[in-house]
């Protein structure tokens, strides 16, 4: 399709005959020298193969000849200069098209080709035909690629080798073959054709810009080659790749038509950057809310620093999601935790800092911290080297002094630690397959709401999720599974947590994990975990069971429910309070387990479900409901559902407040505690005194502190066997184990009462 009758644009030059003064015997342009009344040319009217025609004789080394008229080439169009000549006498020249590039301001483009291929005369008469092809793109078939910039040229050809030859040249023809070089069947605009070049080096970022500008609804093709990017550069209609572009880390790629992961892996050739510089461009109004992996697996090769990734954010608060993928660990060095040890001092004065710290600058933030006195799942927040000093997540517990710390800095396939806050951001769908090679997803600093939903855990070497600071705050974690690396270990030989929690309101609704150290540990308040099936059995008999859920705040407002509890248990601590005896407070108050399925099979009979393992003295119960659960153990029974862990202290059941322990199942489980319990009390011999024990049945064996009611089943009667009516009045915490009351009556009775005893006020 030709443009001059398309766009109306003029490309054929005029005949000879029209005259020879628009014909330059230099570049063509204004003001040089023309063939009209020149020695050396002549038009010859009645040639007998061309009709009209020009007759030059070569005098020059480079015999020029060329049309001063402007023939225009936009961006995208090619023109094919045609040339028809035969040698006359003399000696035997060469030729080839040429042209002389321009620029929209008349300036000449240098650096660009201005000549076709060349084409020896090799006899007198024989008519040669000659074409060159110009155009903006470096496509294949063209000889003198001008790029974007050129806006017209001044065409016609070149006479080379040997003077004193004469030639004969017939009108010389230009059309559009822009045609030719458009794919059929595609209704594409190439790159090349505004003046990208493959190369690896030329800038293309203007070429990207025009082809969009001018797709008007097509696609954009990137052809084979390697096209770098300076700048940024945002596409607005779909991109197709069939080679690659390069750009600097801080410059973006935006893809806003067809924004997803295959796309950018396509564009940069490499699956791991191309997820990076989709993901900086998920954060940087590509028009998308989430970045679609579409289903596609991505080799890692070693932790992605997300931020990184995107240089211009150190923070980010609008939702965006990632979803629909797998990120796969591969074999490599860069995995491998970094262990550090060093001399610290620890004042619970300033409760979360270390200070004085030896060999600081080998330590990395975010690395946990192990030592005496150290809870689990404190880590390094920020540090100071100047200062010697490190911020850790949270106080601890009874490390005061100086000793020996180890850091240990594990390595995350998806590691959003380097911004300062991330919130709103979710991941939904995604496989972190670790491989037992890393761990698989460290969270910002800070931030809130960060969600989780569909997500696989696979196999990670460490830790699934880990927070080094708040950005957990608002957590949801809904549907995932947690699959560990460790499950051939016996319990006691794991170290593996699926995730941790340091601030308020985590959700953990309706998720799977097997065989952890821990499944979560949440050290924060206002918590729900729901329908959760966690497992961490092995097949050692009367085995230990580590804890699946650790509740590291005594006052933690959580709310435990409808979860399959397996072969582990519930731990609440006090692990990260600096001054763990109870000075103030609530002490350990405001837990709700309910209705949630607790089982285990050939644990050790002093296992039990729910462990309160106070971290100093004084603590006490105040506000505890325990309802509607069923407590199940297989091969072999267990003495109780729940216990006190009494390593460093045992509670204070003295100031028992408000605890329900009540509605719920036991099955091979010897004590059935309850509060308030219900005992059936049958006094055989008349006594004035009669002593009714809980038998540790109320819960953590704590003390019968009131007695709600006391109703006598059946007549109570003397050692004569007359009936009274009398009632008694009770003597509280009575016994060895403060677990007892005392019924005292008027006179020596005996008989049957139900008493309901109470631990809490």
């Amino acid at each position: 399709m030709n443009k001059a009758i398309t766009d109306g644009l003029q490309l054929m030059p005029p005949a000879f005959a029209e005259g020879l003064n628009v014909w330059s015997s230099g570049n063509g342009t204004p003001g040089s020298d023309t063939y009209d009344g020149a020695a050396n040319a002549v038009f010859v009217a009645a040639d007998a193969d061309f009709g009209g025609c020009l007759e030059i004789q070569k005098t020059e080394n480079i015999q020029k000849l060329r049309f001063m008229g402007q023939t225009p080439l936009e961006p995208g169009c090619y023109l094919q200069i045609k040339v028809r000549i035969k040698a006359v006498s003399g000696a035997l020249p060469a030729v080839r098209v040429a042209g002389w590039a321009a620029a929209a301001g008349g300036s000449h483009i240098g650096g660009v080709s201005e000549s076709g291929m060349q084409y020896a005369l090799s006899q007198y008469g024989r008519v040669l035909e000659v074409t060159g092809i110009v155009g903006s793109g470096d496509r294949p078939g063209v000889d003198m690629p001008w790029g974007r910039t050129a806006a017209y040229g001044h065409f016609g050809l070149d006479l080379t080798g040997a003077n004193g030859g004469v030639v004969r040249i017939d009108d010389i023809e230009i059309t559009d073959i822009t045609s030719a070089f458009l794919r059929k069947m595609l209704s594409v605009v190439d790159v090349t054709d505004y003046g990208a070049v493959g190369d690896g080096s030329t800038d293309c970022t203007a070429a990207f810009e025009a082809a969009d500008a001018a797709a008007a609804g097509r696609r954009i093709l990137v052809p084979a080659g390697d096209f770098h990017l300076a700048s940024t550069v945002s596409l607005s209609h779909e991109a197709v790749f069939e080679g690659t572009v390069s750009m600097p880390a801080s410059q973006m790629l935006l893809l806003t038509k067809n924004f997803d992961f295959p796309s950018y892996a396509a564009a940069f050739g490499d699956e791991e950057l191309g997820f990076k510089k989709a993901f900086q461009a998920l954060l940087n109004n590509v028009d998308h809310e989430s970045l679609d992996l579409k289903g596609r697996k991505i080799t890692v090769t070693a932790p992605l620093d997300m931020q990184a990734a995107v240089p211009n954010k150190t923070s980010y608060a609008t939702r965006r999601i990632i979803r629909n993928g797998q990120l796969e660990a591969a074999n490599s060095a860069a995995w491998d935790t970094g262990t550090v040890t060093s001399q610290a001092t620890y004042s619970p004065s300033r409760s979360t800092r270390l200070t004085n710290v030896a060999n600081i600058a080998n330590i990395k933030v975010g690395s946990l911290v192990e030592g005496a006195g150290v809870g689990r799942e404190i880590y390094v927040k920020s540090k100071n080297n100047g200062a010697g000093e490190l911020t850790l997540t949270a106080p601890l517990y009874d490390a005061a002094g100086t000793q020996t710390f180890t850091f240990r800095d594990f390595k995350y396939l998806v590691d959003f630690g380097g911004f300062s806050a991330l919130s709103k951001f979710g991941m939904e769908g995604i496989e972190f397959q670790c491989n037992a090679r890393c761990s698989a997803l460290r969270l910002a600093p800070s931030g809130s709401v960060f969600s989780l939903d569909g997500c696989f855990f696979s196999r990670p070497k460490d830790r699934g999720i880990t927070s080094t600071g708040t950005g957990c705050q608002g957590l949801l974690v809904d549907n995932c599974q947690f699959l560990s690396a460790e499950d051939p270990l016996d319990v006691e030989d794991r170290v593996s947590i699926g995730l941790n929690v340091n601030a308020n309101d985590a959700k953990l609704r309706s998720n799977r994990a097997t065989k952890f150290r821990h499944f979560a540990l949440l050290a924060g308040a206002n918590n729900t975990v729901t329908g959760n099936h966690f497992f961490q059995g092995d097949n050692v008999a009367n085995g230990v069971r580590s804890a699946g859920l650790v509740l590291a705040a005594n006052n933690c407002t959580t709310t435990v429910s409808d979860n399959y509890i397996d072969n582990c248990f519930i731990e609440w601590t006090n692990e990260r309070d600096p001054a763990p005896d109870f000075t103030t407070g609530f002490s350990f108050s405001a837990l709700s387990v309910t209705a949630n399925v607790f089982l285990s099979g050939d644990v050790a009979p002093w296992f039990s479900y729910i462990v309160i393992k106070p971290y100093g003295s004084g603590h006490y119960l105040n506000g505890l409901s325990v309802t509607g659960n069923k407590f199940r153990s297989l091969n072999g029974s267990i003495d109780r559902a729940e216990r006190v862990d009494t390593s460093f202290s045992d509670l204070n059941f003295s100031r028992a407040n408000d605890v329900v322990f009540e509605g719920n199942m036991y099955h091979n489980v010897t004590t059935h505690t309850a509060n308030p319990l219900r005992i059936r009390h049958n006094q055989s011999s008349a006594s004035s005194s009669w002593a009714v024990r809980a038998n540790g049945q109320l819960p953590f064996q704590g003390y019968a502190r009131y007695v709600d009611s006391v109703v006598p089943q059946g007549p109570v009667r003397t050692g004569g066997n007359s009936t009274r009516y009398s009632m008694p009045y009770c003597d509280t915490q009575q016994g060895a184990n403060n677990d007892e009351i005392r019924l005292r009556w008027q006179e020596a009775l005996k008989g049957e009462v139900q008493v309901l005893l109470r631990m809490d006020a």
